[in-house]
């Protein structure tokens, strides 16, 4: 019988009372797209957009990490009194790309459509002028976002 020699072999799944229970498997879940909070370093409490992600770790970093792109500053309030200039200075985003191990970012639920694949490049974080092209790319891309007045939550600072 599997069920008993499942329980001989694992003393856990006692309690299962059918073996295919123990073939479940577990779902791929930060995907690019997914957004995320970083939760330490230089950007803890920030929201970031998944680029890239590596489940089973590199050559160069063994562990799960994921490539991320994620607001610094988020836009601030705007009134309609305020004049053009003042309005588009407070609507402004500044944003980071990292590399960060999955055990410092907590997944939402929320997902966001930005187009970072053939902006953001693993590559882009070798050199620094890469990566300040790159940057400028992805806040383009992240203030035409904030524009259409799509995925309000991505764009507030998170209150903690």
């Amino acid at each position: 019988d599997k069920s008993s020699e499942c329980r001989e072999k694992l003393p856990l799944c006692s309690s299962i009372s059918s073996p295919y229970l123990l073939l479940i498997k577990m779902v791929k879940f930060l995907k690019p797209g997914k957004v995320v909070i970083l939760l330490s370093g230089r950007y803890a409490g920030k929201k970031a957009v998944i680029v890239k992600n590596h489940d089973d770790g590199t050559s160069t970093r063994g562990y799960g990490h994921a490539l991320v792109c994620g607001l610094a500053k988020e836009p601030r309030k705007v009134t309609k009194r305020s004049n053009a200039k003042v309005q588009a200075r407070r609507s402004s985003v500044k944003t980071f790309i990292k590399v960060v191990n999955y055990n410092h970012i907590m997944p939402t639920r929320y997902t966001l459509d930005v187009d970072l694949k053939g902006v953001i490049t693993p590559e882009t974080n070798e050199s620094s002028s890469k990566k300040l092209d790159a940057n400028k790319e992805a806040k383009k891309l992240f203030e035409e976002k904030f524009k259409s007045g799509k995925n309000r939550w991505f764009f507030t600072k998170l209150r903690f």
